[in-house]
């Protein structure tokens, strides 16, 4: 079975009509890329990138200058049309649908471009409507939605027609919590229901980068930096987990140094509220649990833990030079 996407040394370049209206862009550079099916894939890179110039491509909106690009096995200049047929595509941000028509007829109308039959796109429509809680807004004007409610109309317009692969270049974007939440539960039931669909999104949000993708590839300048899946990205960066515990009755601090794979620790005593707050550097997570035994078996009583460690935006700002903002 063919890859889901694939890319062999896809380039695109924009050159400016006239010499005086600017320089030229280079916005992909030689990108190679495999993305399997059944993958939730993301792909992180700051303004201008080339992230949507990626998925313009791989959704047939935009011709690559040289190189490949293959969806679904398709070749995305030869075989637009079966492209097409088997792929949606949704925005954040994104002004869709007509004011004039409600809900339901929006999203009959776009089922109706892709050939569904009425009534498996009845049913479609109403169970998603249903799923993002907008079953009371099926006979309202789009005109009349909300920011969230006419994303998650976008959303279930994008999944609407079954497609097997579903580009999102940012679909939360501007969304607040409760809505971001809907979409990204969603998409991860949508992956997770049929092995043979993919999903391919672009975010601004490393959060939900980590939550929701199997691999993500960061890219800068049009080039992919990296690829992999978020816990390899993090391993990458040379930074010691720390773990803080706030301890109530502590008897002493002895006890900690013979622990493997403890690399150093501090303590400071908050004489006003009676806690102890213990600092541990860890060379090996492992010995995490040999370090709460320690503490307990001092008669101490644990109020808080937390520990840190390498996040997705330690590995961007190594790699990129600054971060997403």
């Amino acid at each position: 079975m063919p890859h889901a996407v694939e890319t062999q040394s896809l380039t695109r370049i924009f050159r400016p009509k006239k010499k005086k209206e600017g320089s030229v862009v280079t916005a992909l550079d030689s990108v190679d890329l495999r993305i399997e099916r059944g993958e939730l894939f993301g792909v992180l890179g700051p303004n201008g990138a080339g992230k949507t110039t990626l998925l313009k491509i791989l959704s047939t909106l935009l011709l690559p200058t040289s190189g490949k690009a293959y969806v679904a096995g398709l070749d995305v200049e030869k075989d637009l049309t079966a492209v097409r047929e088997r792929i949606n595509m949704v925005s954040g941000g994104e002004i869709s649908g007509y004011g004039l028509l409600t809900v339901r007829e929006n999203l009959w109308m776009f089922s109706q471009f892709y050939g569904i039959k009425s009534k498996e796109a009845h049913a479609r429509i109403e169970e998603l409507l249903a799923r993002f809680g907008l079953s009371s807004k099926a006979k309202a004007k789009v005109r009349t939605l909300s920011t969230g409610e006419r994303q998650k109309m976008n959303v279930i317009r994008g999944f609407v027609t079954n497609p097997e692969i579903v580009f999102l270049d940012e679909p939360t974007l501007g969304l607040d919590v409760n809505a971001a939440r809907a979409v990204r539960d969603f998409v991860m039931d949508w992956v997770q229901s049929d092995r043979n669909r993919t999903v391919l999104l672009t975010t601004h949000y490393m959060m939900e980068a980590d939550e929701l993708c199997d691999r993500i590839a960061i890219i800068d300048g049009g080039k992919i930096l990296a690829c992999d899946t978020p816990n390899n990205l993090k391993k990458t960066v040379k930074m010691n987990t720390t773990l803080t515990l706030s301890v109530y009755g502590l008897g002493g601090i002895n006890g900690f140094d013979n622990i493997p794979g403890l690399n150093s620790y501090t303590s400071y005593k908050d004489v006003e509220s009676g806690t102890t707050k213990l600092r541990f550097v860890l060379e090996d997570e492992s010995c995490v649990s040999e370090i709460v035994s320690e503490v307990v078996s001092k008669g101490s009583r644990i109020m808080s833990l937390q520990k840190t460690e390498p996040t997705l935006e330690d590995v961007f700002i190594k790699l990129v030079g600054r971060g997403l903002a």
